[in-house]
């Protein structure tokens, strides 16, 4: 699982190749929704039968909190904006180790 987590954060990483992606910049604003949104399903109980749709959810969510990140980085590298995301990107690594991993 910590090789898939790799390969999507590298893979986020180079998305600042893609002008779409890279244009558009993040705002504070931005992250706090995301964040209320990331914290909404890390707060739902998780269910043993839903667990590949779980984690895929959550392989869903890092992704977009590296990404998120990486925009964040080019555009405005705001020390708190970077620390909020890199506490995001953290907890959603450790859940995909702890209810993912196998």
């Amino acid at each position: 699982m910590r090789r898939i987590a790799v390969l999507i954060a590298s893979a986020a990483i180079n998305v600042s190749a893609i002008p779409a992606v890279a244009a558009g910049c993040t705002s504070i604003k931005d992250i706090d929704t995301s964040r209320s949104r990331w914290e909404m399903v890390r707060s739902q109980p998780a269910k043993e039968a839903d667990k590949e749709k779980i984690c895929r959810t959550y392989a869903t969510l890092f992704y977009e909190a590296v990404t998120l990140r990486q925009v964040a980085t080019a555009c405005t590298p705001s020390e708190r904006n970077l620390a909020v995301l890199d506490s995001e990107i953290n907890a959603f690594n450790n859940l995909m180790a702890t209810k993912c991993g196998g």
